[in-house]
C-alpha cells in the first residue's frame, strides 16, 4: 500500500493485548514495507474500537485487533452500532488466552468455594472486576453468579492495564483477568492469589490452581480469543495479502516465545476457519447469556 496501514486496538496501552498487537504492527511493518500507524481505542469492552472499525473504508488500511467478544457477547447484552454478522471480516485468530480468576491477598477466601460461601452471608459485599462489560472475564462471573445464585459486584473496566493496578491496591476483592506474565508474576510474589483458571486443562505454571470445570462450572470454564478483523467490503486479495504477512509472523520463534511464556496460545490459520470459530462461539453464547439480560452493577 502507499498509505500507512491504521491498527486499532481494543484496550488501553500496557497490557499483554497491546503488547501482543504492537508486536504485530511491527511485524507487518517490517513484511509489508509499510508505516503502521497504531491506536488505542478501548472502551466497553471492545466495543468502541469494532464501532470505529465499522465506519472505517473497506479499502484494507485500516484494522482492529480485538477478542471475539463485541462479536460473540456485547450483541447480547447491549445494542452496539454495528451489525456483529455483516459488518466485519475476520482475518486471522491471532491466540487463545486463558482466564484467570484472581484475589486480593489481602482477601480471605483462598479457594472458590469459600469465596461463594462469604457470597451468599453477605450479598454484594464482594466486589469483582474484569475488561469491561460483555468480555470474556465478565461473563464467566455471569455463570458463576447465575449457578450458584449468589449477589457479587461487578466492577467493570475499560481494559485490563488499570484494572491490575487497582487490584494491588485493594480496590476489590476479585477480577477475572486473561493471564498474562504480570499477573503470574503478582500470584508468584504473593501479592496476588489464583483461585481457580477457564482453560482447557491447567496451567504448567500453575499446576495447583483448578480450572472452573473441575470447580463444577463447565459453562463458566471460558477463555479469550484474539484476532484482527477489517471491515465488510475490504477487498478479497487484500485479506489474503494480511492473512499470509500474519501467519507468517506468528511461526516466527520470538514472537511466539513471548506469547507461549504468558501461557497465550498462538493459533493463526484461515481467514475462514476464524469465522466458522467466531460463529461456534455465538452459537454456544446464546446458551450463556439471555438477551438484553441487565449486567450486574
Amino acid at each position: 500500500p502507499d498509505r500507512p496501514l491504521h491498527l486499532i486496538v481494543a484496550y488501553p496501552p500496557g497490557g499483554v493485548s497491546d503488547e501482543t498487537a504492537r508486536a504485530l504492527a511491527q511485524g507487518l511493518a517490517q513484511a509489508l514495507n509499510v508505516q503502521v500507524l497504531v491506536e488505542n481505542r478501548a472502551g466497553a469492552g471492545g466495543v468502541a474500537a469494532m464501532e470505529l472499525l465499522a465506519r472505517a473504508a473497506p479499502d484494507g488500511l485500516t484494522l482492529a485487533y480485538s477478542a471475539i467478544s463485541p462479536l460473540v457477547y456485547a450483541p447480547l447484552l447491549s445494542k452496539p452500532a454495528y451489525d456483529a454478522q455483516r459488518d466485519f471480516a475476520p482475518l486471522i485468530s491471532v491466540m487463545h488466552t486463558p482466564v484467570l480468576l484472581l484475589a486480593h491477598a489481602g482477601f480471605k477466601p483462598n479457594t472458590l468455594a469459600e469465596l461463594l460461601a462469604l457470597a451468599r452471608s453477605a450479598p454484594g459485599r464482594v466486589r469483582w472486576a474484569s475488561s469491561g462489560q460483555a468480555t470474556v472475564g465478565h461473563m464467566v462471573l455471569e455463570q458463576i453468579v447465575q449457578a450458584s445464585g449468589v449477589d457479587i459486584t461487578h466492577v467493570p473496566y475499560k481494559g485490563g492495564g488499570q484494572q491490575l493496578n487497582d487490584a494491588l491496591g485493594g480496590q476489590f476483592e476479585m477480577l477475572s483477568s486473561n493471564v498474562a506474565a504480570q499477573q503470574l508474576a503478582y500470584v508468584r510474589q504473593g501479592r496476588l492469589k489464583a483461585i481457580a483458571v477457564g482453560a482447557p486443562g491447567r496451567l504448567a505454571v500453575l499446576p495447583e490452581v483448578p480450572t472452573l470445570a473441575e470447580l463444577g462450572f463447565a459453562p463458566a470454564n471460558l477463555f479469550s480469543t484474539f484476532g484482527l478483523f477489517a471491515p465488510r467490503g475490504t477487498p478479497p486479495e487484500r485479506l489474503a495479502l494480511l492473512n499470509r504477512a500474519v501467519n507468517r509472523l506468528l511461526q516466527q520463534p520470538e514472537l511466539r516465545a513471548r506469547m507461549l511464556a504468558a501461557d497465550n496460545i498462538p493459533t493463526g490459520g484461515s481467514a475462514e476457519a476464524f469465522a466458522h470459530w467466531i460463529a461456534q462461539q455465538r452459537e454456544q453464547a446464546r446458551l450463556l447469556a439471555r438477551p438484553q439480560q441487565p449486567a450486574s452493577q
